[in-house]
């Protein structure tokens, strides 16, 4: 089994240190210690946090402000697995592979 130091799963999951230190001191994350006393996260709690984390945002919010810019949707081809999605963002033409449940959940469409 795979296991992170508190710098690493902060790192992982896009917070401080601290933060994790509160998660697992608050009992939202399990830690353990290492043979010279560290806290390590064992990687299957990591990894449910952060699907837990995940699902909280998109419940929340329905997208990540990270992944937010500009532009118009020109064209969407959708494949078994995935879809190519065609964005013109300013004088930039962005094309995307998504996952085909990402664009259908979405509603990707031209315009």
């Amino acid at each position: 089994m795979h296991t992170y130091r508190i710098g690493d799963a902060a790192a992982l999951l896009g917070v401080s240190a601290d933060t994790v230190r509160r998660l697992v001191d608050g009992g939202k994350l399990t830690a353990e210690r290492d043979e010279l006393g560290r806290r390590i996260i064992p990687g299957p709690a990591l990894a449910a946090y952060a699907r837990q984390l995940h699902r909280a945002e998109r419940e929340s919010t329905g997208s990540s402000a990270r992944n937010r810019f500009s532009g118009i949707v020109t064209d969407v081809i959708l494949g078994d697995v995935s879809a190519q999605v065609e964005i013109q963002a300013g004088p930039f033409r962005v094309v995307a592979m998504v996952s085909r449940e990402s664009a259908e959940e979405l509603e990707l469409e031209p315009g």
